[in-house]
């Protein structure tokens, strides 16, 4: 009579060693342990006589199959002789049988339980299809391996006090505004670079400058070695190697760079923008960017919470991408005439999330400069004033209600507030947000606790329209402030940032006024990640009349990913189901053919 497979015989095997997990892990000490681990060695024993039992009496293919087994049961006995006979005090053989015993187990556990469901199977078969068992046994032992190579690499990633730098590196090259200052400089600019012959960080340099200069013939680039030409490095101002001067004329900027390239790589990534700053210096006149004090506005620096209101993030991040544009910050308030005349070297006045109304005066003030043709920048918030003097004769409203979106919104706090940071990508064809435009999606625009403007029918005379910037077409009026979408609470693709021209009076130039539905978007808060900075560059270009110079500024750090709600679904879902079921379906077809082609 042919022994036929018994699956008890594990089932027994697996209690005892759930038996000594319990009683050395999770009681760890006492009667009890003593207990616990004292039968689990006990049905440990008893299955693996038993298994040896079965190999005495088996026959032919059914023999190989038990004694399989019996070298698992073996191989699992191992480990926990292991465990038990591990040295008391701490050291490397301690370290070793502690990681070897775990893996002898897993080792044991994953290949029979395939080997029995293969066995169980065939149970009533005349024949045993050795073939499956064999493939069960390998498909667990590989299963097993990968599970112990995977903890045992994080294991030692955790221990080990060793570090690789792997991340990509390559200099940036020229960007697309960078290519575009470059062909608009109005007199010669030469570029020196001072580094020694054969030196890498050298040639990084010489490539980018040598395909920057074929842009524009009043790029002149020249690489001396300070050592030799020294009247010349005298003359710029370079004491030594490892620096970068821009000259037009007398005006001169300097950019150190390190000789050394491990030292450089940081730099190197982001050279465009240096680069794109010092040019800019060098061929165009400095401007002024006010920003209005006084009225609770955000400021340079984050303001600190307090008993009454909570912290607010400051502009310190918009105050450095300015200076790339060669625009100097300085703030505006009584004291410095509001309330009577916007200076005259005033580029742009930005008026950025104030928290109370203007007086009666500096609204007036206002009102002159852009009737003077001014650029003025509105950032207005839900909670705030709405400044209705002034967006009245530019033909706006600010409803003041702060807008959510259930599906499309970045998390930061993983509370359903995050509801409120809004994730748009859908842009006009403006010019205050051309390289938002040309980017599309890959630029979207992180909008937090915003409100929707409204154009006011009929638009005075010599005003036009763009809305540049509008949310998504499922969000939602948020009028109870509880970030879910309720009955009455109206949806649409609000406008989020709109573009006015307005005819100058007595002659004037047409004056350039954005506003936008939101300040958070302008503070240090926003997602480096995200279109922001593009947005803020763009109206700025746009709002000094150099929206031609509009573009992407080529940068090769690595940047912390961010995703919505909706990426993190997708994330998610793809690497807990979606690969898994690659996985076992491509094992699934394969295993299958090859059971016809043994059928034939």
């Amino acid at each position: 009579m042919t022994l036929r497979p018994n699956p008890w015989v594990s089932v027994l095997y697996g209690m005892g060693l759930l038996a000594v997990f319990l009683g050395e892990r999770v009681v760890g000490a006492g009667t009890q342990r003593l207990v616990l681990s004292g039968m689990g060695l006990t049905l440990a024993g008893l299955a693996v006589a038993w298994r040896g039992g079965r190999v005495a009496r088996a026959q032919g293919e059914w023999r190989v199959l038990e004694r399989w087994m019996l070298g698992l049961f073996l191989l699992g006995g191992l480990g926990l002789a292991l465990y038990f006979l591990r040295p008391g005090e701490r050291g490397s053989m301690v370290v070793v049988l502690g990681a070897l015993f775990p893996a002898l187990l897993t080792t044991t556990l994953l290949p029979l339980v395939l080997v029995e469901l293969a066995a169980a199977a065939m149970s009533r078969a005349p024949v045993l299809q050795l073939g499956r068992v064999r493939a069960a046994l390998y498909s667990g032992l590989g299963l097993a391996f990968a599970l112990v190579f995977a903890f045992s690499a994080t294991y030692v990633a955790t221990r080990a006090d060793v570090s690789w730098d792997l991340a990509y590196f390559r200099t940036a090259r020229p960007g697309a505004a960078t290519r575009l200052l470059t062909r608009q400089i109005p007199e010669p600019v030469r570029v020196t670079l001072f580094f020694p012959p054969a030196n890498d960080v050298r040639q990084a340099l010489e490539q980018y400058f040598r395909e920057l200069a074929r842009e524009s013939g009043y790029l002149e680039v020249e690489v001396l070695d300070q050592a030799v030409a020294r009247a010349r490095a005298k003359e710029l101002g370079v004491g030594e190697n490892g620096t970068v001067v821009f000259s037009r004329g007398a005006r001169h900027e300097r950019l150190k760079v390190p000789l050394e390239l491990e030292r450089a790589r940081v730099q190197l990534q982001r050279l465009d923008e240096d680069v794109y700053r010092r040019l800019r210096v060098v061929s165009r006149p400095r401007r002024v960017l006010y920003l209005t004090a006084g009225q609770g506005e955000r400021g340079l620096q984050p303001q600190p919470a307090t008993a009454l209101e909570k912290a607010r993030p400051g502009l310190s991040q918009l105050e450095e991408w300015l200076r790339v544009l060669n625009v100097e910050v300085r703030t505006l308030g009584m004291a410095e005439g509001l309330g009577k005349e916007v200076p005259r070297d005033a580029a742009v006045v930005a008026v950025v999330g104030p928290e109370r109304d203007f007086s009666p005066e500096a609204l007036a003030t206002l009102r002159r400069y852009v009737e003077r043709g001014g650029g003025l920048w509105l950032a207005l918030e839900p909670d705030g004033p709405g400044l209705e003097p002034l967006l009245e004769p530019l033909g706006l409203k600010l409803l003041r209600v702060p807008l959510a979106n259930e599906l499309r919104y970045l998390r930061m706090s993983h509370q359903q507030s995050d509801r409120g940071n809004l994730v748009t990508a859908s842009f006009s064809s403006h010019a205050s947000v051309g390289t938002l435009a040309s980017l599309g999606s890959d630029a979207a625009i992180v909008f937090a606790g915003a409100a929707a403007l409204e154009p006011v029918p009929p638009l005075p005379k010599g005003v036009t329209h763009d809305v540049s910037v509008r949310a998504p077409a499922e969000t939602f009026q948020d009028t109870n402030h509880d970030f879910a979408p309720d009955e009455g609470e109206p949806r649409g693709s609000w406008p989020l940032v709109v573009a006015v021209q307005k005819a100058g009076v007595s002659g004037a130039s047409p004056a350039r006024v954005v506003v936008m539905g939101d300040s958070d978007v302008m503070t240090d808060s926003g997602p480096r990640s995200y279109g922001n900075p593009y947005l803020l560059m763009d109206t700025v270009l746009w709002l000094l009349g150099e929206e031609e110079l509009a573009g992407v500024l080529s940068n090769e750090e690595d940047v912390p990913l961010q995703h919505t709600r909706q990426q993190d679904v997708v994330w998610f879902y793809s690497a807990v189901f979606v690969a898994p079921a690659l996985v076992l379906g491509t094992g699934f077809l394969v295993t299958r053919r090859r059971r016809r082609r043994g059928a034939r």
